[in-house]
């Protein structure tokens, strides 16, 4: 059993692959629109992953300028054939935009995350899930259940036969505030403590008494894939907007981010232990 294939994922591929092969053949963008009798915009689209309907004649044309062999024009083929499939968060047009999260999450081997404010949307149980959107004031209750049946699907990618490697960095302040109520908060944390037990999931607690770090600027992921012809990508969200970068600079700054908040970090057995206090904590509060 295969795992889902991602059109952007695939798009970004193909659009990767054609940039480089005008490149190899030493033609500017003009050059290469004009010899190969496509408008200069459809050939930019096409090398930016911006265009969404992909037209086997103008890869065929493409192929005959860049005088590719068959196997190089049929593999072009199947990325842009790939890139016309529906992941099953299409289904969540009302919750997920094109080229969202889920895109990419399909297709990572490696997702490396942290949080400073919520727990990981991808270790969030239900109850939790729904009192973080319920928190926002920002849905109707029909619209929370919908964004919290959405996120619940994108969890399958950590129970998937082949599931990419997971690691969270999760800041203590996460595990102190109350979400949905005090039961559902224990549930989460003990559900943070087993997911951390499994072979494709880390969990790293970052204390308070860490004092400052280089992640204190907000919560981020990066994804890498298992394609070298796919870069890593990293994501951002902030209440107005949602951040992707893939510039080889932007990636080694979150990347040494990523490892200087981990060197900051709990083990995952010392997080582990963490995470089971606090629960034991709350219990006995009751």
């Amino acid at each position: 059993m295969s795992r889902t294939l991602s059109p952007t994922v695939r798009r970004r591929r193909l659009a990767r692959v054609l940039r480089g092969l005008r490149e190899a053949a030493g033609l500017t963008l003009d050059t290469a629109s004009k010899q190969a009798a496509l408008p200069r915009a459809t050939l930019g689209k096409l090398e930016t992953a911006d265009l969404k309907r992909l037209r086997l004649t103008d890869l065929d044309s493409l192929a005959r300028l860049y005088a590719v062999d068959d196997k190089t024009r049929l593999a072009m083929h199947q990325l842009a054939k790939d890139a016309e499939q529906r992941g099953w968060w299409s289904k969540y047009r009302d919750v997920f935009s094109p080229g969202s999260l889920p895109d990419f999450e399909a297709e990572a081997s490696v997702i490396r995350t942290y949080e400073a404010q919520v727990v990981p949307g991808l270790l969030q149980t239900r109850e939790y899930a729904c009192a973080v959107f319920t928190g926002t004031n920002a849905f109707a209750e029909d619209e929370v259940k919908r964004h919290v049946d959405a996120r619940m699907e994108r969890q399958y990618i950590l129970k998937h036969p082949y599931p990419p490697e997971y690691a969270a960095i999760i800041d203590e302040a996460v595990l102190r505030r109350p979400a949905g109520g005090r039961q559902a908060m224990v549930e989460q944390l003990h559900h943070l403590a087993e997911l951390a037990t499994l072979r494709h999931v880390t969990i790293h607690v970052l204390p308070f008494a860490a004092g400052m770090h280089a992640a204190n600027l907000g919560g981020f992921m990066i994804m890498d894939f298992p394609d070298d012809a796919d870069p890593a990508i990293a994501y951002a969200e902030t209440p107005a907007s949602i951040l992707f970068v893939e510039e080889e600079e932007d990636i080694r700054r979150n990347d040494a981010m990523w490892r200087e908040a981990l060197n900051a970090s709990l083990t995952v057995a010392q997080s582990i232990d963490f995470i089971e206090e606090v629960a034991t904590s709350l219990e006995s509060d009751q």
